[in-house]
């Protein structure tokens, strides 16, 4: 443990908490809470966004999967950076305008009933439970290198401190310190890109000859196949990406934070811009790593690769780079889960309680104290979780998230704002098809039992061949939307119309 990491983990904590303080102030209604009272821009939401986005999954687990297994580990690259033209595209403007706070009020919007907005809300829950998970589990194996202390202190105390932006800070807090934390981490990432390059002469094709020698995999490290075997489980992979942005909640939230479907159209622009080029970059960060750190000194700190991108500013930047590099880590991840937190208490707060429970009948207060009640459940769940899952990759444990996200949620998105027919009975069947399976395929994947002792969380045969079920349960979800609209016989045209004028005008009465 050194001066210079605890000097910017310091920054790093004080200049978050003084945020949250003066956010705190700012925080009077659920609107303030949820949404930071739609008030931010396109550029402050975009970058707020790319804040949500880049997550450890991203930082971390990108750049080690990279460095391990080649070309198979930017395919998260790849699928996390398509998946914003279907957010631009297809989501995001009908989303502002038929949203207040979560995705179960857009889907409300055209079926106003409880079942409906009671699964819309699980499936939110669910999603941020995986999602949190990962994050932890980043959190957790940074915290361990660094200050040498037990991973589940080090979960305990990214754990206390995202509940502390959600209780105070709210929404207000959340987007401040994702934006800080965006440009830090696009500084980070630069500048340890522009340092490999410096070693490869800055010629890009010597780079990716030298990447034929360097590792033991050889010339089929720049190739696919050596961690993806199975074409079909690659398909899978890409398929839960490229979909799943669509359906995440903390992403979604986001767009109820302008005022208007223009300003959140211009917000998945700016960030779909910083978005890629960062994407474009873990390029450096794997292939450094691989050809700097070396395969045995980032399996010998995480199992899963976790800690590449650290290791590989050490190697270049000694320890002043690292230590950067760690407190900007620690910064995305504090981040995202103070995201993550926001979007699950508020489908309990303002979905279950406020809306179920409560009929519509509940102050302010009352809505307000059910969200930090509910933070303080998610928090404590997810920390639990996340202690049981030390070895696991934090970009797989992202890409499940994402599959529940396209399978569940996503087509009852595009049904609800593109289909005339659709109705109730459709919407609860296409998300508990695609929540059920999902769920029902990743507990017997290859990830939950492997017959090797430790490359899972059980010992034994797994029943389902492919580590990520997309394929199977994103069309499930499609088939079980439409399956229950024709087999029931209700429809609403008027409701529909009213929907459509809506989603793309914005106007409401």
């Amino acid at each position: 443990m050194n001066l210079t990491v605890i000097t910017l983990f310091l920054i790093i904590v004080i200049a978050t908490l003084v945020i949250t303080y003066f956010a705190a102030k700012r925080t009077q209604t659920t609107g303030d809470f949820y949404t930071a009272g739609g008030g931010l821009t396109g550029w402050q939401n975009g970058l707020a966004i790319s804040g949500d986005y880049l997550s450890a999954a991203s930082f971390l687990g990108i750049a080690g999967a990279i460095a391990l297994y080649g070309f198979d580990g930017f395919f998260y690259s790849i699928g996390f950076l398509i998946a914003y033209l279907v957010v631009m595209f297809l989501v995001a403007e009908p989303l502002r305008n038929l949203g207040k706070y979560t995705l179960a009020d857009m889907i409300n919007a055209r079926f106003d009933a409880k079942k409906v907005r009671g699964m819309a809300a699980l499936s939110t829950i669910t999603i941020v439970i995986f999602y949190m998970i990962a994050q932890l589990v980043g959190a957790g194996a940074l915290i361990q290198l660094l200050f040498g202390i037990d991973y589940w202190i080090a979960v305990l105390i990214v754990g206390v401190m995202m509940t502390i932006y959600v209780l105070f800070g709210g929404m207000t807090a959340t987007s401040w310190v994702q934006i800080i934390k965006a440009v830090l981490l696009m500084i980070g990432t630069l500048i340890i890109a522009v340092l490999v390059l410096a070693k490869f002469n800055f010629n890009l094709l010597y780079m990716f000859s030298e990447m034929k020698t360097v590792t033991s995999h050889g010339g089929d490290y720049l190739n696919p196949g050596l961690k993806y075997t199975d074409p079909m489980d690659t398909i899978s992979l890409m398929l839960a990406l490229v979909l799943g942005t669509a359906g995440l909640p903390h992403i979604l939230m986001r767009f109820f934070t302008v005022k208007d479907a223009k300003t959140a159209r211009s917000s998945v622009v700016t960030a779909t811009w910083i978005v890629g080029i960062f994407y474009v970059l873990t390029i450096f960060l794997g292939f450094g790593a691989a050809a700097f750190v070396g395969n045995e000194i980032i399996t010998e700190a995480n199992p899963a690769g976790n800690m590449a991108a650290p290791l590989l500013a050490k190697a270049l930047g000694g320890d002043f780079l690292m230590s950067f590099v760690s407190a900007v880590a620690f910064a995305t991840i504090l981040a995202v889960v103070a995201g993550l937190v926001l979007s699950g208490a508020s489908a309990f707060a303002h979905d279950i309680y406020g809306q179920i429970i409560k009929k519509g009948q509940v102050s302010d207060r009352q809505q307000m104290l059910a969200a930090r009640y509910a933070s303080l459940g998610v928090s404590v769940f997810s920390i639990l979780l996340a202690l049981f899952a030390q070895t696991m990759n934090v970009a797989f444990l992202v890409s499940l998230a994402f599959c529940v996200a396209a399978s569940a949620n996503l087509p009852v998105i595009l049904y609800t704002i593109y289909w005339k027919r659709f109705n109730t009975t459709g919407a609860l069947s296409a998300m508990a098809f695609g929540l059920i399976s999902a769920l029902i395929l990743v507990s017997m994947s290859p990830n939950v039992f492997s017959p090797v002792e430790g490359a899972a969380i059980f010992v034994g045969e797994p029943l389902f061949p492919l580590t990520n079920p997309a394929i199977i349960s994103v069309p499930l979800g499609f088939i079980g939307g439409y399956v229950g609209t024709v087999l029931s016989k209700t429809t609403d045209m008027k409701r529909y119309a009213e929907v459509k004028v809506k989603a793309n005008t914005g106007f409401r009465e």
